[in-house]
């Protein structure tokens, strides 16, 4: 799965001479907390709702609500905007994505394309909604079966799968970890499934 297949198209951005206030305003319309800035189509930087906390004096109690306004109103995008903003590529995959973010501690991934032009924007929580369509999590009519392997050897995945077709069960999704197997598929009786694939050496974990 890539990028492009899950990011945000053509998301709403902000120009670095726009003021905090309106930046402000479009967060709460579209109940956004990032926004990519631009110039002519092209990424320069990124105002997150942190960024703006970091660099207002939210927390001076000597200003008045207008004295606030008034600084809001006059302190421009690029006066606090991230510069060095980390991006990807549309064909970058999803995990490579998700790795990114984990290791910069960063909710976010401006997508570019050719001479850093904005495509669009993937979050954490786009992250999330793919990897829980990946497991089929939200697929009704699928219970899950969780299974560790006997032994890790040449051929094992296909024995697993067998036992499934064999039944005239189709697996509807499938992830891998050190020592086992998760998958999904369509049957009513769990019973018999976990008694077929237990006589096979597989240690059933969770069914149902």
């Amino acid at each position: 799965m890539y990028v492009k297949n899950r990011m945000t198209v053509n998301p709403i951005s902000v120009h670095p001479d726009q003021t905090i206030s309106e930046v402000l305003d479009l967060m709460k319309d579209n109940n956004i907390h990032r926004l990519p800035v631009t110039q002519d189509g092209k990424l320069v930087g990124l105002v997150t709702h942190s960024t703006i906390q970091a660099n207002t004096p939210s927390n001076f109690t000597t200003l008045s609500m207008h004295e606030m306004n008034y600084l809001l109103s006059k302190t421009k995008v690029k006066d606090i905007m991230i510069k060095q903003v980390f991006t990807v590529s549309p064909n970058t995959t999803i995990e490579e994505a998700a790795d990114t973010m984990e290791k910069k501690e960063i909710g976010c991934l401006p997508v570019v394309g050719e001479a850093n032009v904005l495509l669009g924007i993937l979050t954490t929580g786009d992250i999330l909604k793919a990897f829980v369509e990946l497991l089929g999590y939200d697929q009704k009519g699928t219970i899950r079966v969780s299974v560790k392997l006997p032994e890790n050897k040449p051929g094992v995945l296909a024995d697993f799968a067998k036992i499934f077709a064999e039944q005239g069960l189709s697996l509807t999704h499938a992830s891998l970890v050190a020592d086992g197997f998760h998958v999904r598929c369509q049957t009513t009786d769990t019973n018999k499934l976990k008694k077929l694939l237990e006589d096979k050496g597989f240690k059933v974990t969770e069914i149902g």
